[in-house]
């Protein structure tokens, strides 16, 4: 008989990466995800979770957060926030940039017990005043732009650095447009690294970011509000989104505390353009509303009428994918060992975007347990 460390029995399985959405038993050993069949008998010693009547899915992948806490005004801690959200890779950002990147490794990513990877934010102190009573755009002071200390950064750290972040627009970069992504596209491919780029208020415009984006690369804050959105006056996706998905950009939500919109993601969801990934962008500014975690995030996209399993795939299947980390998002045989025990709940659920606009909802989605590297690791 196989030998297994545990056993979750009785969950309805959604894999989409897999097409899976069935009852099935899920198997982990050494870390790892070992079986998945309709039933799996277990071993006499072995442990084993009854998750009946709740919903197993691959450990979920937050595509944006900051979770260098302690290093930076906007860090939150990573494990706290990861248990209320059954997230088991959290990727933070640009938080740190080349001049210290290395605390944030040593300080944070190496003891979490989460997974963290991390873009790395071509400004070398990367997002270092963020807070709620300081304000300061790091891409608006192009002396802080570090090209060369960031290739070298990024190449010595390939094992967690997946790309690189700049952030533009008014509040970030000021009046200085498309300057700073000129650094980071220079840094992404002298690395060959995708890049994140986030977008808030012009300048640079909305097509004159998307436009410049190649295969690979992410674009966060995808369904911002006016101004600066995706789609156009008369409700339909701008030209140029369109072409940017055809070439394989990836279009990411994080939301945050400025850059969701529901009626920005009622129009794109009613033109058929789903996000490609959808993410927090949890920091301490939003964390305790608009964006509160992953899950309610999640859960306003099931509300606005996106499958479950769609929602499902854009935190962990297509997330893996933007990452280029196949292991992840998967209960695959072999794939990484982290599983999320979800429940839909009913009841009455207030939501809020990022301009004020509140919905009541009649479904939730909320964390009952995570598997961590083939190990129970939360119960909620």
């Amino acid at each position: 008989m196989a030998a297994y460390d545990l056993v979750l029995k009785g969950g309805h399985v959604v894999d989409p990466g897999q097409s899976i959405d069935a009852k099935m038993d899920v198997a982990f050993h050494a870390g790892k995800v070992a079986a998945i069949a309709k039933t799996i008998a277990v071993p006499a010693g072995v442990e084993a979770r009854d998750v009946s009547g709740l919903i197993v899915t691959p450990g979920l992948i937050d595509m944006h957060t900051h979770v260098y806490w302690g290093g930076t005004s906007l860090g939150v801690d990573a494990e706290d926030f990861c248990r209320k959200s059954a997230v088991t890779t959290a990727i933070d950002t640009g938080s740190a940039g080349p001049g210290n990147f290395a605390g944030f490794r040593k300080h944070v990513i190496e003891k979490s017990e989460v997974r963290i990877l991390a873009y790395l934010h071509i400004s070398h102190a990367g997002i270092f005043g963020f807070s709620n009573r300081i304000m300061v755009g790091e891409s608006e002071e192009l002396r802080l732009m570090d090209p060369e200390t960031a290739v070298e950064v990024a190449t010595a750290n390939r094992d967690l650095i997946v790309g690189i972040k700049v952030r533009l627009g008014r509040w970030a970069s000021g009046i200085h447009g498309m300057v700073p992504f000129e650094y980071a596209l220079q840094v992404a491919e002298e690395a060959g690294m995708p890049m994140m780029v986030h977008i808030d208020d012009p300048p640079p415009s909305y097509p004159q970011v998307v436009e410049r984006l190649r295969k690979g690369d992410v674009l966060t804050h995808c369904f911002r509000p006016f101004p600066n959105t995706p789609s156009t006056s008369d409700g339909h996706v701008r030209p140029e989104v369109l072409a940017a998905r055809q070439r394989g950009v990836f279009f990411d939500v994080g939301h945050g505390m400025g850059s969701f919109s529901f009626k920005v993601a009622r129009i794109m969801l009613e033109n058929g353009f789903y996000p490609d990934t959808i993410s927090s962008d949890i920091h301490a500014l939003c964390i305790n509303g608009p964006a509160f975690d992953q899950v309610t995030t999640l859960s306003k996209f099931l509300h606005l009428g996106m499958p479950f399993s769609e929602v499902i795939r854009a935190s962990t299947q297509n997330a893996a994918l933007a990452l280029s980390r196949p292991e992840l998002g998967s209960l695959r045989p072999g794939a990484v060992g982290d599983a999320a025990i979800l429940s839909i709940d009913e009841g009455r659920f207030e939501y809020v975007d990022t301009v004020g606009e509140k919905l009541t909802a009649e479904r939730k989605i909320n964390v009952r347990g995570v598997v961590l590297g083939g190990k129970w690791w939360h119960s909620a």
